[in-house]
């Protein structure tokens, strides 16, 4: 550990030490945040502090100089935090509720499997029965329209609002507890003084009725809002998979990935700021500027070297087969054992960006579907997501990314959409890999929440009854995984128990927020443009 004297005091700082630092909020107003110090570096006589602000985001991570350091708050590491190994995983990031989630976890499957040797903690029972997905917590505020990572778009859909009156008639009004994941509803009967009752379950293709245009004075007791978590299917928070394209792996958690190591990127004519650690070569993370050749990705050390490869590099487009266009936008579906140097570039170039999941250079077992622009000059690169051939899980995605330069601009949800058209070409329902990050979660939300309500809105009624729909036959319409969905109609509040039977509350709110929201969608994936025949990677040996 490298020890720092502080020009202005005798006080030495240590990396791991925490005080305040000066920062400019979204407002553009001084902000004092806790921040760690990871690393200290000395350029021309003056010290920087490499800082990362607690329950932060790492994309904000940034070096400082000693004047934005708050010197009276500074907060020493402890002697005894040797970042002990627990599960043979380091402990050196920040903790976050996710991560201590996930350590208890851990500590309760070691502690069922493995023998018990000497002393070991104490970890608390847990039941083996199904956790509702739905917390027992206190109804939050309408929530606005869910915003995505590449689109800033107002108000959207808001869920029904909550009348206090509503709990008043609870011989006809029942809650919903939970919507377990497993394909079946469970509700709870309201509870009676001095007497306990076990919850009903009814299946997921039960049919549904649909009221819309209901005034929000009028809707049924309303299901709080879930919290965005990425749980497993028995609601427990599961710790990551080993298998997929770019799986979590805290192993490689040090101080060396916890910090941006490129500068800046040059990709065609666009200048990127990276968020987070990418492992390029090493002697290119000292460079001003990384250069990046937009057609085939290649990294170069100088413009002079990428001006030489450009007059070599015949590639006006992503290497692989165009399958989908319309107007500018076309997308390339690309092998990854026959384009191994161009998906490898591409995940490198990713990383850059994704934070939450690590790279793999075996890129034989994916596919890589890239969004592209058309001009004079050729295909530009867009944005792009993996999915592995074969996935035991369902997985239609594992990773997914719009470049910065093209965020908030409805490509998000493009590739979403064309994920999901794919799915439906191989008669399939997916899902994307967990975790997901925290941009690409509101993005999904965002698609979900949307492709739901255009399903619902679009039913007629039958004869002069209210429409029907079942759970299945959402998730068949539209490719979407059966827990999604549930999710979703929970996390809009619009399920509801009523005199026996579900019903979907759409109240003028959210049909007139989803209006609203569904105008500023121009682009959309048309179909009829897709030319896409799924393979059966299971009969192709090493693919």
């Amino acid at each position: 550990m490298t020890k720092m004297a502080d020009s202005g005091s005798s006080v030495e700082i240590v990396e791991g030490c925490r005080l305040p630092v000066l920062r400019k909020n979204q407002e553009h107003e001084d902000e004092w945040p806790l921040a760690e110090i990871l690393s200290v570096k000395e350029v021309s006589g003056r010290k920087l502090y490499y800082v990362h602000y607690i329950d932060f985001n790492k994309r904000l991570d940034e070096w400082v100089t000693a004047d934005r350091l708050d010197m009276k708050k500074l907060q020493f590491p402890k002697k005894e935090a040797k970042t002990p190994t627990k599960n043979g995983l380091p402990g050196s990031r920040p903790s976050s509720p996710e991560r201590e989630v996930r350590k208890s976890l851990d500590l309760n499957l070691q502690s069922a499997t493995a023998p018990s040797r000497g002393k070991t903690l104490p970890t608390p029972k847990r039941k083996v029965e199904p956790v509702p997905l739905v917390p027992q917590v206190p109804p939050a505020p309408p929530v606005p329209s869910l915003p995505t990572s590449t689109e800033a778009s107002p108000a959207a859909v808001f869920p029904a609002a909550r009348e206090t009156n509503a709990f008043k008639s609870r011989e006809d009004h029942e809650q919903i507890s939970s919507l377990t994941t497993n394909g079946t509803a469970r509700r709870l009967i309201p509870s009676q003084p001095g007497r306990k009752r076990k919850a009903n379950c009814g299946p997921t293709d039960e049919m549904i009725k649909v009221l819309q245009y209901n005034k929000p004075q009028s809707a049924s007791v309303f299901l709080p809002p879930p919290e965005d978590s990425q749980d497993s299917s028995d609601g427990i928070p599961s710790a990551p998979r080993m298998t997929g394209s770019l799986v979590s792996d805290r192993s490689h958690d040090d101080i060396v990935t916890r910090m941006k190591n490129i500068e800046c990127i040059e990709l065609g004519r666009h200048r990127l700021k990276p968020w987070y650690f990418s492992p390029y070569p090493q002697e290119l993370t000292s460079l001003p500027i990384l250069y990046l050749c937009e057609f085939c990705l290649k990294y170069l050390k100088s413009l002079k070297c990428l001006q030489r490869h450009l007059t070599k590099c015949n590639l006006r487009h992503p290497p692989g087969n165009e399958i989908y266009r319309k107007g500018t936008i076309s997308f390339f579906e690309i092998d990854g054992r026959k384009n191994k140097n161009y998906s490898q570039n591409l995940c490198l170039l990713a990383k850059c960006f994704l934070d939450h999941k690590t790279l793999y250079y075996d890129t034989d077992p994916f596919l890589f579907y890239v969004m592209t622009e058309y001009d004079s000059k050729g295909f530009h690169i867009v944005g792009y997501f993996s999915k592995e051939k074969e996935s035991t899980e369902d997985y239609n995605v594992a990773c997914i990314l719009t470049l910065p330069p093209y965020q908030r601009r409805g490509y998000g949800k493009l590739l979403i959409e064309f994920s999901y058209e794919l799915s439906k070409v191989e008669g399939k329902t997916g899902t994307p890999e967990k975790p997901l990050s925290d941009l690409g979660l509101l993005s999904y939300r965002s698609y979900w929440s949307q492709t739901i309500l255009e399903i619902l809105m679009d039913l007629k009624p039958d004869n002069g009854e209210r429409p029907q729909i079942t759970i299945n036959e959402i998730s068949e319409i539209t490719s979407v995984k059966k827990e999604d969905v549930i999710s979703t109609l929970q996390y809009l509040n619009l399920i509801n128990y009523y005199k026996g039977q579900y019903i979907l509350t759409l109240s003028e709110d959210i049909v007139d927020g989803h209006e609203r929201a569904m105008q500023k969608r121009h682009t959309r994936i048309d179909p009829k443009c897709l030319h896409f025949t799924p393979k059966d990677w299971s009969k192709r040996g090493k693919w």
